[in-house]
């Protein structure tokens, strides 16, 4: 019974393991500094594990009202595991040149509070590390603000939108990608809950006769 006990405990741990967090991914292995701030927004750290909505954006376009409903989509998923990260640049001309007018724009017109990195560029050969990975992993490059791409709990699965594609239009998408977890966890405390089964039923009977060695003692 002992033998089959740790048996079993060998396979849940193995089937635990496999169902845990994978190492962090190339894609995520990317740190960039925040706006306005000196810290540095560590991908892997910050951000393995969860879905991602990363968003190239810029003050004075026709599409930067989306701001609004990227801020609508974090705040009602973020305790699920999805981040928004948003990328400003000036690639399309449509981008204040200093961090502070940036910053007054998402942080203080539209309340933004999911992260927002410094300004960069985000395309071409001299595009961003990160921005340089997403578009080699879609063969999209961005073709206008608010371009989107959204990034599996893998860190390696990814989809590019173009700008035109609402936030609220990826509601249903970023549910599908915020579920795959639940369905592994429930998978993993399926297989606890037998394991703690099992080790229940190996207990000695508590009805069964036990010996009284104070009189053992005395007849021998």
């Amino acid at each position: 019974m002992k033998t089959l006990f740790m048996l079993l405990s060998m396979w849940l741990g193995a089937t635990a393991t496999a169902w845990a967090e994978p190492p962090c991914s190339d894609l995520l292995n990317f740190k960039m500094t925040k706006l306005r701030s000196t810290d540095q927004l560590y991908f892997c750290k910050e951000f393995q594990g969860k879905v991602i909505l990363a968003v190239n954006t810029a003050s004075s376009c026709a599409y930067t009202p989306q701001f609004k409903g990227l801020e609508t989509l974090y705040q009602k998923y973020k305790d699920q595991g999805l981040v928004v990260v948003g990328f400003p640049s000036n690639d399309f001309n449509q981008e204040f040149e200093k961090s502070e007018k940036i910053a007054k724009v998402c942080y203080i017109n539209y309340g933004v509070t999911f992260p927002m990195l410094e300004k960069s560029i985000i395309k071409g050969t001299d595009a961003n590390g990160f921005f340089q990975k997403l578009i080699k992993a879609t063969g999209q490059s961005p073709q206008w603000n608010f371009s989107k791409y959204l990034i599996g709990r893998d860190g390696v699965s990814v989809k590019s939108y173009e700008s035109s594609v609402t936030p609220e239009q990826l509601d249903t998408k970023i549910q599908g990608l915020l579920s795959s977890k639940a369905v592994s966890a429930n998978k993993l405390d399926q297989s606890s809950t037998a394991l703690s089964a099992f080790s229940n039923n190996d207990k000695p009977n508590q009805g069964a006769p036990t010996l009284n060695t104070a009189w053992y003692k005395t007849q021998h």
